[in-house]
């Protein structure tokens, strides 16, 4: 029996198919994070209970780069926010970060510095300024696979963490959606 990721559902054919949920409120910080820091890259990560799969605690970070090309989290301030995750029992679910001139897909350089095999890698193109690309990817081995986002409701609350807000319940969303 092959042992799929938690929060995953199957796909046609019994395979396990890959799929990001998460609250409006949480996509609508990442966006406004990206769009706040354009003309440079945006960074962060939306850590949640261990093992869950579930987006909950907003931390925006900071891109110790400050290019609009490249983004590198601060190693003191990634080291102090990994070791909070581990105090609270949590792990980055997503890792985000913005693409300010280019598509939201990750880049060679996004790839072999993709560690966190569980974590979706949220990318936000800011490169129109009336619309934001969202995508989500799995990058695994040096594979990138897309998967769908499913943008949630918010009469549901998390634990608020820096500003964010957990998922809730609600309607289906559009993988690759365009957030305004």
């Amino acid at each position: 029996m092959t042992r799929r990721p938690v929060g995953q559902g199957r796909a046609r054919g019994g395979y396990a198919r890959a799929m990001l949920t998460i609250s409006s409120a949480l996509q609508a910080k990442i966006v406004a994070h990206a769009r706040a820091d354009h003309p440079d890259e945006a960074c962060g990560v939306i850590a949640g209970p261990a093992g869950s799969d579930r987006p909950e605690r907003f931390i925006p970070m900071l891109n110790a780069e400050r290019s609009p090309t490249f983004y590198r989290f601060d190693s003191m301030e990634q080291l102090r926010v990994w070791r909070e995750m581990d105090d609270r029992d949590e792990e980055p679910v997503v890792i985000y970060h913005s693409h300010t001139a280019t598509e939201a897909y990750p880049s060679r350089t996004d790839v072999s510095y993709a560690s966190e095999p569980g974590a979706h890698y949220v990318l936000v193109s800011t490169r129109e300024p009336d619309r934001a690309e969202f995508r989500s990817f799995r990058i695994v081995d040096g594979e990138v696979t897309e998967e769908e986002v499913r943008v949630a409701g918010d009469e549901g609350r998390g634990e608020e963490g820096r500003g964010g807000q957990g998922p809730g319940e609600g309607g289906p969303g559009e993988g690759g959606t365009a957030a305004e």
